[in-house]
C-alpha cells in the first residue's frame, strides 16, 4: 500500500505481522515510522508487530460528524469462527473500517439489544477477506463474509450510530450506542474506578461493561412482520405406549433412543439446553456447543435425544448416567473425552422467528434436513412389525411411530406418537435404601423404589404426587455410582417411608429418603402383587420428575 495509510490502523498493524497472518497488512506512513538504521544498536524490547503500535501521539482518529460525503458507505458482517463464535460488524469511515465484535450477531427485530465490543479499525481491504486465520495468531480461526453492502448514516456521535444497512440478508435501520451510557475511554478511566465499577457489578448482578462496550439494536420492524421472538423454554412432546406398532403409509418409524430427552435452544451461535423438566443441562454436555457452531446465526428449538454409546456400538444408559449429573463445565469436558456423547436430533420447534410446532412432521423433518452440521436421528424404513423386529436384532431399545400428518404438541402425549420397547424398563423413584454387607455394608445395598400412582378418571392430577412401593433393586451399582448415591441421598434423610404398602422385612433395616431422585431400571416383568421382577439399576434420571414415574400403560401390572 502507499505510504499515507490512516494513522487509525497503527492498532491493528501492531496486533498482525504479515509474514504469518493473511490477512491484508497495510504498511506504516514512512513520515511516522521511519525504518530503523541498520547500523544503530538493536533493542529486543522494541522488537516484533508490537513495536509498530503508533504512540498515539497525534490521538485516535475522530470519526464524529453527520456529514457521509465522501467518508465511505461500506458495510461488512464476517462470520469469524474464533476462540468463541462471533459476527464482525464493520462500517467504512475516514478511509478505515470502523469495526465491532458482535457474539450473537446483529438482532433480527427490536426485541433485544446484542452486545458490541469495539475493536481496532481494520483497512478497507478487509471487507474482502475471507480465510483462515493461523491458529496462535490474533483472531486465530475462519472467516467468511456473512453479508456486506452499503449503508446510509443517520448520525455519529461519541456515544451514539445510527445506520440504515442495505445488505443481502440485513435490511434495516440500526442503533449502536455505549453500553455505560455515556463517553467513557480506557484513557479516562483509572484502575480505581474501574475496580469499584466491577465490584458494584458483583454486588448487584449487573454487567460490568467496559469502556469499549457498546449495544446494538434493531430500530425498524424487520422485513417478516409475522416473525416472533425465540421462546426461552417448551415442553417436550410425549409418546403413548403400546404394544404394538401402528402400520402403513401414514406413519413414519424412528429409533426409540436409550438417552436423554433434551430440547436445544440455539440462538447467535450459542445453545441453551433443557432437560424435559426443564433444568439448564448446558454445562453438563459441551458436545452441544458444537451444534452452535454448525448453525451460525440460524435461530432454532430442536428436540433430540442425547446418547453415549458403548463398545459395541449400542446406547448404554449406564455410561451416559456418568454425565447426567455433573454441573461443573471444568468437570464435564474432562468427563466428555472418556464418556463422549452424540446428540441425535429429530425434531424442529422453532425457526428464525417462526414456530415450527403447527406444521407437520414431514414439513418439520425437510426443514430439519436442510440445517447444517445436525446429526440427525434417521427414520427406519419399513412397516410397523418389520421395522421393530429389525430393531429388536440391533440391540436397540424400542420404536416410535410419528403420524406423518400430525403437529407438534408440546407438553402433551398425544396418539400421533405411539413407542413400542423391545426391552423393560421403568422409571422409578428411590425412597429408601438397605445397607449392603461385606465390603458394602456402610454402603448402598439395595435402594427401595416406587412408582408414581396415576390418577383416576376424571381426577386432576394432585399437587403433591402419591407413589406406591415397588420392589428392591440390588443390582447394577458400579463403585462410582454407590458413591454417587451415598452424596446424594445422605441428605434426603427422613423418618418415615414415602410408600404405604413396603414389605415388614424390608421396614426394619431401611434407611428412608425424601422421593426426590429419579432412577432408570431394567426388570424381567411385574409380579401378580405388583412388584418388579428381578430389577437392575440402569442409572439416575436427573431429566425426569418422580410425579412423571407413572407406569406405562402397556406395562400395567395385572
Amino acid at each position: 500500500m502507499s505510504g499515507d495509510a490512516p494513522r487509525g490502523l497503527d492498532a491493528y498493524r501492531g496486533k498482525r505481522d504479515a509474514a504469518r497472518t493473511p490477512e491484508p497488512v497495510p504498511e506504516a506512513d514512512p513520515a511516522r515510522h521511519p525504518r530503523p538504521d541498520p547500523a544503530a544498536p538493536s533493542d529486543p524490547a522494541a522488537s516484533g508487530p508490537a513495536a509498530a503500535v503508533d504512540s498515539q501521539e497525534a490521538g485516535p482518529v475522530d470519526h464524529t460528524g453527520d456529514d457521509q460525503a465522501g467518508r465511505g458507505d461500506t458495510f461488512v458482517i464476517q462470520e469469524h469462527h474464533a476462540r468463541a463464535l462471533h459476527w464482525d460488524f464493520r462500517l467504512e469511515r475516514d478511509g478505515v473500517l470502523v469495526s465491532w465484535a458482535v457474539p450473537r450477531g446483529l438482532p433480527v427485530d427490536r426485541t433485544a439489544n446484542h452486545l458490541a465490543r469495539q475493536t481496532e479499525d481494520h483497512p478497507l481491504e478487509y471487507a474482502e477477506f475471507a480465510g483462515e486465520i493461523p491458529k496462535g495468531e490474533y483472531g486465530g480461526g475462519t472467516v467468511t463474509i456473512w453479508d456486506r453492502g452499503g449503508y446510509e448514516l443517520e448520525s455519529w456521535t461519541a456515544d451514539k450510530i445510527k445506520v440504515t444497512l442495505h445488505g443481502s440478508r440485513v435490511q434495516g435501520r440500526y442503533v449502536l450506542f455505549r453500553a455505560g451510557g455515556g463517553r467513557t475511554t480506557a484513557r479516562q478511566t483509572t484502575a480505581r474506578q474501574t475496580t469499584a465499577r466491577q465490584t458494584t457489578a458483583r454486588q448487584t448482578g449487573a454487567r460490568a461493561y467496559g469502556p469499549d462496550d457498546w449495544m446494538v439494536r434493531r430500530l425498524d420492524p424487520p422485513d417478516d412482520p409475522t416473525r416472533e421472538p425465540m421462546p426461552t423454554t417448551l415442553a417436550p412432546m410425549r409418546a403413548v405406549a403400546s404394544r404394538e406398532l401402528p402400520a402403513g403409509p401414514d406413519w413414519a418409524y424412528e429409533v426409540k433412543w436409550d438417552g436423554m430427552r433434551v430440547l436445544a435452544f440455539v440462538d447467535g451461535g450459542r445453545v441453551r439446553a433443557r432437560s424435559r423438566t426443564g433444568r439448564d443441562v448446558t454445562a453438563a454436555f459441551p458436545e452441544l456447543r458444537a451444534v452452535g457452531l454448525a448453525l451460525g446465526s440460524t435461530q432454532a428449538v430442536l428436540d433430540g435425544e442425547i446418547v453415549a454409546f458403548g463398545p459395541d456400538g449400542t446406547p448404554d444408559f449406564g455410561r451416559l448416567a456418568h454425565r447426567m449429573h455433573v454441573a461443573d463445565a471444568a468437570a464435564a469436558r474432562r468427563l466428555a473425552g472418556r464418556i463422549p456423547v452424540s446428540y441425535l436430533v429429530f425434531d424442529l420447534l422453532f425457526l428464525d422467528g417462526h414456530p415450527t410446532t403447527a406444521r407437520s412432521y414431514d414439513e418439520r423433518r425437510a426443514l430439519l434436513a436442510r440445517l447444517p452440521g445436525l446429526t440427525l436421528s434417521e427414520t427406519l424404513a419399513g412397516d410397523g412389525p418389520d421395522v421393530l423386529r429389525a430393531s429388536a436384532e440391533a440391540g436397540l431399545e424400542g420404536v416410535i411411530a410419528k403420524r406423518r400428518s400430525a403437529a407438534y404438541l408440546p407438553g402433551r402425549r398425544g396418539s400421533d406418537w405411539v413407542k413400542v420397547k423391545n426391552t423393560r424398563t421403568q422409571s422409578v423413584v428411590i425412597g429408601g435404601w438397605e445397607p449392603g454387607a461385606g465390603k458394602r455394608a456402610d454402603r448402598v445395598g439395595s435402594l427401595l423404589v416406587g412408582v408414581a400412582e396415576r390418577p383416576g378418571l376424571g381426577e386432576a392430577p394432585p399437587g403433591a404426587p402419591r407413589f406406591r412401593y415397588a420392589g428392591h433393586v440390588g443390582t447394577g451399582f458400579s463403585d462410582a455410582t454407590l458413591d454417587l448415591l451415598g452424596r446424594l441421598l445422605a441428605p434426603l434423610r427422613r423418618d418415615e417411608p414415602p410408600f404405604a404398602d413396603v414389605p415388614d422385612a424390608h421396614v426394619r433395616a431401611a434407611v428412608w429418603v425424601r422421593p426426590e431422585l429419579v432412577a432408570e431400571v431394567a426388570y424381567a416383568h411385574w409380579t401378580a402383587d405388583n412388584r418388579l421382577r428381578h430389577p437392575s439399576f440402569k442409572g439416575l434420571r436427573d431429566d425426569l420428575a418422580p410425579a412423571e414415574t407413572v407406569v406405562d400403560g402397556d406395562t400395567e401390572p395385572t
